[in-house]
């Protein structure tokens, strides 16, 4: 049940006998040039509405805004950066506990949201609650190999095609070569190189290792609807199992 369409005295009713509360949220930033910028906030989003259908649990509306200050170079990108993303759902949290709630699932759709989140998390275990992060990218790789994927690839394409086909420029769609730092020191991601089979992270906006904004193993060509449908229906259907377990753990 989403938490913006219920009454404060059906609030109640739902926190005196319940206490998980879902939280999805996103950012706002490039995903290659066939990609809409809200990408990381319509898939959780999406998510969350196939979750509605599943399990009566409560759902905070999706958070657009997230830290993602590698990717601020692209037009349109919009990051809130570390502190003020933890800041935000500290103050979120917060109000959710003093109504209630003890049990959080941060229902994620971007990489660089993670440690914010688990940040938050990690103070609300400290104040007697629980929080788990789903990464649902990753969740679904883990579903089926076959959807998992890079940044803006096929597995992304494929969850916004699920949601609307019109979203997706396939015309804008074209390969990524993502540049190192030297011949001897190649790309080992958007923000790692290679040093004798050896992944090393280096700090450096996403831009310089993909001026087009995507990259991974998964060409975004490859994507179709019917692979997004059926990977997001899986997926929910994954997190509602897990919510219904994550709600039987002793506090």
């Amino acid at each position: 049940m989403k938490l913006e369409h219920l009454t404060w005295v059906k609030a109640q009713e739902y926190f005196e006998k319940n206490d998980l509360v879902v939280i999805p949220l996103g950012s706002i930033e490039s995903h290659g040039k066939h990609l809409p910028l809200g990408t990381d906030f319509l898939i959780p989003a999406k998510l969350a509405a196939l979750l509605e259908e599943k399990t009566d649990v409560l759902i905070t509306p999706a958070l657009p805004f997230g830290n993602c200050d590698y990717l601020s170079d692209f037009p349109g990108t919009i990051s809130i950066g570390f502190d003020t993303l933890v800041a935000v759902l500290e103050g979120i949290t917060s109000q959710l506990l003093q109504h209630g709630a003890r049990r959080f699932v941060f229902l994620n759709g971007h990489g660089g949201n993670s440690a914010p989140v688990d940040k938050v998390s990690l103070g609300l275990r400290r104040k007697g609650a629980l929080a788990a992060r789903f990464d649902w990218w990753v969740i679904a790789g883990q579903l089926n190999p076959l959807w998992k994927g890079g940044h803006g690839g096929a597995e992304e394409t494929a969850g916004v095609m699920a949601i609307d086909c019109a979203l997706v420029d396939r015309e804008r769609i074209e390969d990524s070569f993502l540049k190192g730092l030297s011949q001897s020191l190649p790309s080992g991601g958007l923000q790692a190189v290679c040093f004798e089979g050896i992944s090393i992270p280096v700090g450096r906006p996403v831009i310089e290792a993909t001026p087009n904004g995507w990259a991974g193993p998964d060409h975004p060509a490859m994507a179709t609807r019917q692979m997004g449908e059926e990977m997001l229906e899986a997926t929910a259907d994954y997190l509602a199992r897990f919510l219904a377990e994550f709600s039987s753990v002793p506090l």
